[in-house]
Order: C-alpha cells, then structure tokens, then sequence
C-alpha cells in the first residue's frame, strides 16, 4: 500500500508545530522515512508541500531543515488571521448549511457550558473546531486553506494565555452564529473581527528552542503515519 504524501505531510506538520521538531533542524529524507514508516517518496514529496506552506526551508550543504520565523513574519500571520477570519464569517452568512449551523451552535453550547463549569480543558480544542467548521461554512476552498494554514503556523509560533473570562469569549462567538443564521454579512463581519482582535491580544510569542546538534536525536518516539482512509 502507498501511503499518501498528504498523510506524510500532516504528520510532519504535526511534528513540527508540536515542537518535536525544533526550529532549525534537519530533516533527512532516511529518518522521517524510518520514523513514519514509508518510503523516501512520500517524505520527498511532503518536504516540497510543507516548504510551500513556509514551515520547512532547504539550504545549501544541509537540505531540508524546519524553519526559523522571524518575529515581524509572526506578527505578519496573526494580522492575516484578522483579517481573514472575518471574511470567512462574512462568506458562512452567505453559504452555510443547516448541517454547519448546527455543529456550529453545538459548539457554542458545549464551549458555555464547560466554561460555565470552570472545566477549561477542552475549551481550546473547542475553539479550535468552531472557527474551522466556521471556515468550512464559507464554501471558500481557496480561504479555507489559508486558514488552516495560519491556524497551523500560529500554534507553532505562539502560545496562547486563558481568558481571564472564557465564558464572554463563547459568547462573542454565540454570536458570530446568530448573525451567520441571519444571513447578515456585515454583523457576522464586525463581530468576528472584535473576537479575532481580543484573540490576538492573548498571544504571546513562543520562545524558540535551542537548536540540536547536528545528527542529534529527534524527540519523541517513532510512530507509522496514519494510514485510515488510504487506498491500496
């Protein structure tokens, strides 16, 4: 069976933005190949994907190694989620489904309830499904990729403090889904640009690790990608 290079992708990316990966490290075509148990193809062809994506650089005498943001490249990517995440909620106005709506109201119901408990664990992976089925509701291949793609970058470049008040950020976002139901664009619009700036005011720069020495052991031990879905 051939793995897919998407699922080799996903799991480097994952690796990467983990911090298993530290920023300026290689990454040899043999070790991710034995780590992940594929072929050096699909790693070959991950390597390009993620370089395209901006989370590996190749370089001259060392190949493929993780890359190294610079603090105004950070700031550039949460400025371009505020921006774009409005127009994502503008676009849901227009296109959604019922079936996004309630998922989305789901969300919203179970994020309040488990802020209201003051069980905050679960809160950000909540969070961080409601803003991409929020994406999925624009019908925006092209908007919903560069998404991901931030969201990705942004968790690998930032870390992230607890609202002092969680239960007003779900409400906020409550409220993103009644102006999508509406269909009203320029609230849902307004709306998501207040929430992404008040999120974007949480964020604070994640310090990077120092950088292995060459040939040094990764962290974390080896895994198969995951293979669910692939064809033979």
């Amino acid at each position: 069976m051939r793995i897919p290079a998407h699922s080799v992708s996903t799991a480097i990316r994952d690796d990467i933005v983990s911090g298993v990966f530290a920023r300026g490290s290689r990454l040899t075509e043999e070790v991710l190949a034995r780590r992940y148990g594929v072929s050096r193809v699909p790693v070959r062809e991950a390597l390009r994907t993620l370089e395209s994506e901006g989370f590996v650089v190749t370089r001259r005498h060392a190949g493929a190694c993780v890359a190294e943001p610079t603090d105004l490249e950070a700031a550039d990517l949460l400025e371009a989620r505020t921006l774009l995440e409005p127009l994502g909620a503008a676009r849901a106005a227009q296109r959604r489904t019922e079936a996004h709506l309630k998922v989305l109201r789901g969300l919203v119901r179970l994020g309040r309830d488990r802020a209201l408990r003051g069980e905050t664990e679960d809160l950000r992976p909540l969070g961080g499904w409601f803003h991409e089925t929020l994406a999925q509701a624009s019908g925006s291949p092209g908007l919903i990729a560069l998404l991901g793609q931030l969201r990705h970058k942004i968790a690998w470049m930032y870390v992230v403090e607890r609202p002092a008040r969680p239960a007003d950020s779900w409400a906020e976002r409550g409220a993103i889904v009644d102006a999508v139901a509406r269909g009203d664009a320029d609230r849902a619009r307004a709306l998501a640009a207040h929430h992404a700036e008040r999120a974007a005011a949480a964020h604070r720069l994640r310090p990077g690790p120092p950088r292995p020495r060459a040939g040094g052991p990764v962290r974390g031990s080896q895994h198969s990608v995951n293979t669910a879905g692939t064809r033979n």
